[in-house]
Parts: C-alpha cells; structure tokens; sequence
C-alpha cells in the first residue's frame, strides 16, 4: 500500500476511533464524575486511549519492540472499547428509565420564592437529583467494564488456542471414484506479524499435518510484515508435509507489504505459488484441476502484471476435469460459477472475527463462513487462521479445514 492509501486509512481508523471514544468518554467519564482533577486526568486518558489504535495500524509493520507493546495494548484497548460500547448501548434503556423514574428535587431558589405557588408547581419546576444520576451511570459503567473486559478476555484466549479442525464433505460432479477421499487441507488468514507467529505457526502446522493432507491449500493473507522481519516467523511453513504439495494464493494483505519478495520467498519454503494459473492434481491415473487468482484488489496494487484473471487461470483446459478455485475473497464466486468453478476455497472473512461484525461483512461478501452454494459452484469460506486487529475472536473460532472430496 503507498503511504497516501496508509495515511487515507490511518485517518478512517482515527475518525472511528474519535465516535467510538467519543461516545465512551460521554458515559464512563462525563457521567459518573464531577467536574474536577479526576474529570481532567480520565480525558487525558481517552485521548490516550483515542490514538493508541490508530497509531497501532500505521506502525504495524515496523520490526521493534516498541512497535510490538503498541500493537498489543492498542488492538487489545480497542477490543475492551468495542465490547463496552456495545454494552453501553444496551443499557441507554436503563439509563433512561432511571433517569425519567428517579426522585427530583424543588429548586431553592424557586421554593423560597414567595409566590413559589403550589407544591405541584414547584415539582414541576424540579431537577434531578445529581448524587443519584451519577450513582447510575457508575453502576452502568461498572456493568459494561465487567461485560467487556470478560467478553474481549474470551475472546483473546480463544484467538490465541489452538485451531480447530473442521472437515468438509464436499462432492464433485465429474470427480472419478480414484479421487474419491482425496483430502485438501486449507487455512486462510494466518496474518504472520509480530502479534501472531512463532509457536502459533509452530502449532498451526502441526495441525495441518496431522490431517495426512494430500494437497496443503494456504488461500492468502499468510503476511502482516516484511520477509526481513518475519523471516524466522515463517520458517516453520517449510515443516508442512502433502502428498502432492503446498500451494498459496495472494490475499490483500500481500499487498500491503512487499509483495515480491514474499512471492519470492514462500518457494524457497516449499510453497508453489498460483498466480492465475492452475495445476493437474493426479491420483490413480484421473485428476481434477487445481487453479488459483491474484486477490481481488491486486490490480490496483501498481504492480505490473497482478490482478485476479480467472479466464487466464482456466484457458485451454479440459471442461470434463473438475476444477477447484483458491481465491481469497469469496466476492469472486460469481464469476466462478460463470466460469463452471465446481468448488471455490476463500477466507478474508474471518468468520466475522468480532460479533456481530459478521453482519457488517454481508454487505461486501456473499458468505461470512462455511459451506455454500451459488448455481452449481460451491463455495467454502474459511474463518481463518489467524486474526487481524483486536487479537481475540468471538463467534469464529480459528481453523484448519479439511475439504474431502467425494465422487458422485
């Protein structure tokens, strides 16, 4: 990514971060305090709180450990934030409740009036009582942190277990019985950085390998760095074993990094890259075809040559053959049912990663997670690997899949 689309992007994840914290200061820190030192310095705080994010984003690709503590605390910060806004919203029907249900207490200045008038009229003229408004936004405050902090710690242990194992049934029209079983085992969304490597890729490719795979299918976003940074991070991904081999697509997070010397170094490890091409996998004498495509924001990467042609991937080859598509982003699903795709391996979703932003992603992909049909291709969506951002998942445990091919 050019540092104009850096800085474009840094100001987005600014601009939210200043209604989310916005919102955050409005009901843990105007609410529950009085004017004062305490006001004053929990301000300063969320303006601190504010900035964190963003700068984690723009610094995270920089190899330092200062570097590393500000992605951690930051992404971590704005797990809390997320889960506590989503919990103060809850409670605003609380609040207002409170707030119209409460005791109210007579103006002195008006009672003490001589035509004050009736108690009815003084009550009219009344005003909340400020002891009991603060004593319920400190209790709605105090909810919403014990909601949010065990929310984002689940989901941080969850986001840094283990993968599951998922496996897949899939069946293939036109697949012959010697290809029946075969297994392709898939991970997307491994986001290697300094958040998320070592003994996780470590553990990641031991799950991989347990599955006996007879084709290892990584469908993109592997990086969240430079190969100069992450070199050692990645060295286990030449540990992976298949019967008939390793294979990687870009996502568009290869595309904010440098792009060519990834694409350089994953052979080196053992890993066949596919860019809008396709290779025989053969067992027994029959085969399918198993293709591959540049991400689909790749041409617009400037780099000379990217950018997802599934007709380049496709041409000249046998319509009899089943083919098998690994393409990141399930977006391109249309075009491979176009194209008589009989099976598409995607990711980029994460499953969501966060509840409920699952619903968020709808509005971009035609599928979050899972196994799903579109005419007659289908489509599997991987959660991930890995996370990106807050380094915790709700609603979307990390996986390995583990597509086993059937014959009619």
């Amino acid at each position: 990514m050019s540092l104009i689309g850096l800085l474009g992007f840094a100001t987005v994840v600014l601009l939210a971060m200043l209604i989310l914290h916005g919102y955050l200061w409005w009901r843990l820190v105007r609410s529950t305090t009085r004017p004062g030192r305490a006001r004053r310095w929990l301000t300063l705080l969320t303006v601190v709180l504010t900035l964190l994010p963003a700068a984690a984003v723009v610094l995270r690709r920089e190899d330092s450990p200062v570097t590393t503590v500000v992605g951690w605390v930051g992404f971590t910060w704005l797990g809390v934030a997320f889960y506590a806004f989503l919990a103060l919203l809850v409670l605003e029907p609380v609040r207002w409740a409170a707030r119209f249900g409460r005791p109210r207490t007579a103006r002195l200045d008006d009672a003490a009036a001589p035509d004050a008038g009736s108690a009815a009229a003084r009550e009219d003229r009344a005003v909340p009582d400020p002891s009991r408004r603060i004593f319920v936004a400190r209790g709605l405050a105090l909810t919403a942190g014990v909601v949010a902090l065990g929310t984002a710690g689940t989901g941080a242990y969850l986001a840094n277990s283990g993968p599951v194992v998922r496996r897949v049934p899939v069946t293939l029209p036109g697949l012959a019985p010697a290809l029946d079983g075969l297994r392709i085992v898939t991970f997307t969304d491994g986001h290697l950085s300094s958040m998320h490597g070592g003994r996780r890729f470590e553990r990641l490719v031991e799950a991989v390998n347990a599955q006996r795979p007879d084709v290892v299918a990584i469908v993109g976003d592997l990086v969240d760095g430079e190969v100069a940074a992450l070199r050692e991070e990645a060295a286990p991904l030449a540990d992976l074993v298949s019967e008939q081999g390793v294979f990687f697509v870009t996502g568009n997070h290869e595309y904010f990094v440098d792009t060519t010397a990834w694409l350089r170094h994953l052979p080196t490890l053992g890993i066949q890259v596919l860019r809008n091409e396709r290779v025989p996998i053969v067992r027994g004498g029959a085969s399918f075809d198993l293709a591959g495509i540049d991400d689909r924001t790749a041409a617009r990467s400037g780099l000379p040559g990217h950018g997802a042609d599934l007709d380049a991937a496709l041409d000249g080859r046998d319509d009899a053959v089943p083919v098998v598509l690994l393409a990141h982003q399930p977006w391109m699903v249309d075009q491979a049912s176009a194209a008589g795709v009989q099976l598409q391996v995607s990711g980029h979703t994460h499953g969501g990663q966060l509840w409920p932003f699952d619903y968020a992603i709808r509005l971009d992909q035609p599928a979050v997670e899972g196994l799903s049909r579109f005419g007659d291709t289908q489509l599997y969506v991987s959660t991930g690997a890995g996370f990106w951002g807050p380094p915790m998942r709700i609603g979307a445990r990390p996986e390995v899949a583990v597509i086993e091919l059937r014959a009619p």
